[in-house]
């Protein structure tokens, strides 16, 4: 499943690599009190919530090619990969992921830069292959862009305890044994087209990336946002935040920043199409597709 926008010289794709119902939506959302969904559940469902109470989620990556570079942003689950703690992701053999790529019309010796928003698992498996039993780099010919403060936390999560994060293991520590990493700060300039916006606490350094030029612009936000519930309620955590309170405040920036604007929102996580614009709601903000 590929889909194309287009912001003058730039272009932003998609690749699914899966899309359905995942978690509970209690327990995706820890502090999520059943009065308040009540409010709420007529237009999250059946497109953001199902009939059971699960939060539809897409897994894919945005590929932004640019007059001078292929970047794909974020690189979902990836196959092989131990995963025992979410049974949807453990040892997958699809062959989805690698299908819309090759949709694109690129492949994988036409990325330049792997840009990655966070060191989640579902956002660094297709950093890594497995090639004669080891885990060599999918994207042999590109950078992968990790923050500072984002890599040197998780790689000693991964020193102390390494069956805490083995995502680490297999998909990021690899790159950096290659020599591939581009190790950036969160905040700033990555060239004239292309900037890194910070939107910590989902994890520690967070970033999402903003690409274009005002007029034809959109912010590729990764996970600083999961559902449309959250931005009319920024301040609603997930399960797997490092800090609720700063992803909430992450939230109120960037939309206060970007609403009601021409700017494109390319979300990680929303169902299709995933991209949309944010406009004001009350004391916050909500979120109309594109």
């Amino acid at each position: 499943m590929t889909s194309q926008i287009n912001l003058g010289d730039i272009t932003v794709q998609r690749v699914v690599e899966q899309e359905g119902p995942f978690f509970d939506v209690f327990q995706f959302f820890p502090k999520l009190t059943k009065e308040l969904f009540a409010e709420n559940e007529a237009w999250l469902k059946p497109s953001y919530i199902t009939a059971d109470n699960k939060v539809n989620l897409c897994i894919q990556s945005y590929i932004v090619r640019t007059p001078h570079h292929n970047i794909m942003i974020d690189t979902c689950v990836g196959n092989h990969k131990p995963r025992p703690t979410r049974p949807f992701w453990h040892m997958m053999k699809s062959d989805q992921y690698e299908k819309n790529l090759a949709a694109t019309g690129l492949t994988v010796n036409d990325i330049d830069f792997v840009m990655c928003t966070h060191l989640h698992t579902d956002h660094v498996g297709w950093n890594t292959r497995l090639e004669n039993g080891q885990w060599v780099p999918t994207f042999p010919k590109a950078k992968y862009v990790f923050s500072d403060r984002e890599l040197e936390f998780w790689t000693k999560r991964q020193k102390d305890d390494p069956a805490s994060a083995p995502w680490v293991t297999d998909s990021v520590l690899p790159i950096v044994a290659a020599k591939r990493e581009m190790i950036v700060k969160s905040e700033g300039e990555f060239n004239d087209q292309v900037r890194l916006i910070a939107t910590p606490g989902h994890t520690i350094d967070h970033y999402s990336v903003h690409v274009g030029k005002p007029g034809k612009d959109a912010v590729i936000t990764g996970d600083m946002i999961h559902s449309p519930l959250q931005a009319r309620y920024p301040e609603m955590g997930m399960l797997s935040d490092y800090d609720s309170g700063i992803a909430g405040e992450s939230r109120r920036k960037l939309f206060g920043r970007f609403c009601d604007t021409s700017t494109l929102m390319c979300t990680a996580h929303f169902p299709s199409p995933s991209t949309g614009r944010f406009v004001r709601w009350k004391d916050a903000f909500d979120f109309v597709p594109a």
